[in-house]
């Protein structure tokens, strides 16, 4: 007979992000609040596949498809200052990180 307690599934955050995106789920503003925003880098990041390469390119359509705001660098540098993903010095290439580390709000 196991004793041990079984654990408690994960508590899911309340999801504040939907009136920061339009009818096609793209992020039509950028969050002010700081908790708003690692929530729509984390949608962003979901984008990119674990362990495949991507070139500055290839990061910017991906960011131009996903928001309406037209500021894909912004998105670009939020991404990798918050270590949702990670790039080569010269910015040659970026992948998404196995595990975040961004700040906690």
């Amino acid at each position: 007979m196991n004793l041990t307690p079984e654990p408690s599934p994960p508590v899911a955050r309340p999801l504040r992000l939907p009136r920061f995106l339009d009818q096609d789920g793209r992020l039509k503003q950028w969050p002010t609040r700081r908790r708003d925003q690692l929530d729509a880098l984390e949608r962003l990041a979901a984008l990119f596949v674990p362990g495949r390469r991507y070139t500055e390119r290839e990061v910017n359509r991906m960011l131009q498809a996903h928001h309406t705001f037209g500021d894909w660098a912004l998105l670009r540098r939020a991404l990798f200052d918050f270590r949702f993903v990670d790039r080569e010095s010269d910015g040659s290439s970026y992948w998404r990180r196995d595990e975040p580390e961004g700040p906690k709000p």
